[in-house]
């Protein structure tokens, strides 16, 4: 600790604030305190700390604090200097989306039904969020059947009656636009909607009931098969929201798991008392940290953009009175957070702890077969080809030509296990003529390899590479090696069998074909091979198009570098209309008309 440090923590206030952590001016972590005295010494004292307070503390040489006038005031300010400087060690929300909710403008004449990602302080009414993509469409399929609510962006009252669109043919509109449907009437059928996704299933279904009825009466029976849909979809929706309790409560459930190194956190909603959605939110480096500090953080970021519901029910909160203060400005209504010991809401706790606690089980389960196919395939090809070290860097190389015509190599990289775009370099064949994959492969490891002795760092070499074919290729691919005097590790993986051939080795190595080290040696391969073929057509498309420009009566040479002056390319000249054609030095009308006409299948196009 410098001596700036611990001037500035022997004169902290005992007041409530944020304070900001720093390491050589960037902020690290923010974070609030009601006595930032207390706060901030206690991370520079003698007690132990968690793995990422210790971690966080260990690079801190500055810090900052903010004073405020209450705990709630320092809560807000807390949550707005994160969202501002999103600091490494605070907790990072890894679910960021925006997600829809329905929105009816009832403040305007004959309201409109449309979806929106965000709740604005516009009057209108809004019902959600729905959570999923699925849930989201199901819902707004059943409302646009069953209450033709107009979804257009018309301006009522509108000055003349109109022609009704689509949607009126459709049933999906009751014409307002048209006149064909009173404010009176039109109202009727809002209230209804407004029922219905507050949870009043039954007079719908019962009114869907006579409709369908009085259709087969009157022989309408395609109208009454519409209705009889329409009513299994709401039945289907009723069905699927599992009834939790008797009483109508719109109420957040929040949970949290946590296994040492990371967290989970988990969110049911429930609306109208039936559970809508269950969501859960990966929280990394949080494992290890207060549950009820770690909940409070998740909360506030969750509702950041959010609406919280009539009650939040949490698991724990280091501090429930300014967090439920804080969600009553969220809403801009009354808020009840509560944290239950036991009884009906402690039950729901537990059904979403039970959730998270699956949720980061299946989340660890997947990182292990990523880490299997990746970092532990890595091993197992170590172990295989008898390698001193693991391979981190994994490049492949692969030739690709028609006819000996376009040669063109490809360079991929993996980096433990997981392919490195960015890396990527494709070749022109320079020095071989002809379709001579084996000096190909020659010419494109003796130039990487150079470039990896001059570069010095921008290209380093890999600790393994792949060469796409037998022991042919491996053998001219070690020659280059061989010349600049290096002994970078190669193998050859030839297609018929997946045979592995190693230097110095006449037998080739088969792996299991279940093997995760073969399974990685394929992607890289493949992934060459991809590379390589995609830059190989793309030139040979280039090659057509510049020799049908070359073809064109009219085109010289002194034409031809006009035109890829003033548009950089052949793409650049196909992109071209013939006015601009014919602007170029040396052009003329009837040439740029030719060339257009020649350049899209005789397709003409007026000056």
């Amino acid at each position: 600790m410098n001596d700036a440090l611990r001037q500035k923590i022997a004169l902290l206030p005992d007041s409530p604030g944020c304070y900001l952590m720093k390491d050589k001016g960037e902020i690290i972590y923010v974070g609030k305190a009601f006595n930032l005295a207390n706060r901030v010494r206690g991370y520079f004292g003698a007690q132990p700390h968690s793995m990422k307070v210790q971690a966080m503390v260990d690079r801190v040489d500055d810090f900052d604090v903010i004073l405020a006038a209450t705990n709630l005031e320092a809560l807000l300010l807390e949550s707005n200097l994160i969202k501002l400087h999103r600091p490494y060690y605070n907790i990072k929300l890894m679910d960021d989306k925006h997600y829809p909710y329905i929105r009816i403008s009832v403040n305007e004449p004959f309201p409109r039904l449309t979806v929106a990602r965000r709740v604005e302080p516009d009057g209108a009414r809004y019902f959600g969020p729905y959570y999923g993509t699925s849930a989201i469409r199901q819902v707004t399929g059943i409302l646009r059947r069953t209450f033709p609510l107009r979804t257009c962006s018309l301006k009522f009252p509108l000055g003349k009656s109109r022609r009704p669109c689509i949607n009126y043919e459709m049933g999906q509109c009751l014409g307002p636009c048209a006149g064909l449907v009173t404010e009176e009437e039109y109202q009727v059928l809002v209230d209804e909607v407004i029922a219905f996704l507050k949870g009043r299933y039954k007079p719908v279904v019962e009114r869907l009931e006579g409709e369908m009825a009085q259709a087969v009466r009157e022989l309408q029976f395609e109208r009454a098969a519409e209705l009889r849909d329409s009513i299994r979809d709401i039945r289907g929706l009723m069905e699927q929201q599992n009834a939790l309790q008797a009483s109508g409560v719109d109420q957040d459930v929040v949970a949290l798991a946590q296994d040492g190194l990371d967290a989970m956190a988990q969110v049911l909603f429930i609306r109208g008392g039936k559970m809508l959605e269950a969501q859960a939110f990966s929280l990394p480096r949080e494992g290890g940290e207060p549950q009820s500090e770690v909940l409070d953080a998740f909360l506030q970021q969750f509702y950041e953009d959010r609406v919280p519901a009539r009650e939040v029910v949490a698991q724990a909160s280091a501090d429930p009175e300014t967090l439920e203060a804080w969600l009553r400005g969220r809403r801009g209504g009354a808020v009840t957070l509560t944290v239950p010991r036991r009884g009906d809401k402690r039950k729901l706790v537990d059904n979403a702890l039970q959730n998270a606690r699956d949720a980061l089980q299946k989340r660890n389960a997947r990182e292990q077969v990523v880490k299997e196919r990746t970092v532990g395939a890595s091993r197992e090809l170590a172990a295989a080809l008898n390698l001193q070290d693991v391979p981190r860097r994994i490049e492949g190389f692969d030739i690709s030509n028609t006819q000996g015509a376009q040669s063109v190599a490809s360079m991929v990289v993996f980096l433990d296990g997981e392919p490195a775009r960015r890396e990527y370099r494709r070749f022109r064949i320079k020095t071989v003529e002809g379709a001579n994959d084996f000096a190909s492969m020659n010419e494109v490891v003796l130039r990487r390899l150079k470039r990896a002795q001059l570069a010095q760092g921008a290209w380093p070499l890999p600790d393994l590479m792949l060469i796409d074919g037998g022991p042919e290729q491996l053998a001219f691919a070690l020659r280059a090696r061989d010349s600049l005097g290096l002994s970078v590790p190669m193998f050859g993986l030839a297609k018929r069998l997946e045979e592995i051939y190693l230097p110095d080795e006449k037998e080739p190595i088969l792996l299991d074909r279940h093997s995760p080290a073969l399974h990685l040696v394929q992607r890289v391969r493949d992934e060459a091979h991809r590379f390589a073929v995609t830059h190989h057509r793309g030139l040979r498309g280039k090659a057509s198009i510049r020799s049908r420009l070359e073809e064109v009566p009219g085109i010289g040479p002194a034409r031809r570098r006009a035109l890829l002056a003033a548009f950089r390319s052949v793409k650049g000249v196909m992109e071209q209309d013939t006015e601009s054609l014919a602007r170029v030095p040396g052009m003329s009308l009837p040439a740029a008309r030719a060339l257009y006409e020649a350049l899209h299948g005789g397709e003409a196009q007026d000056a």
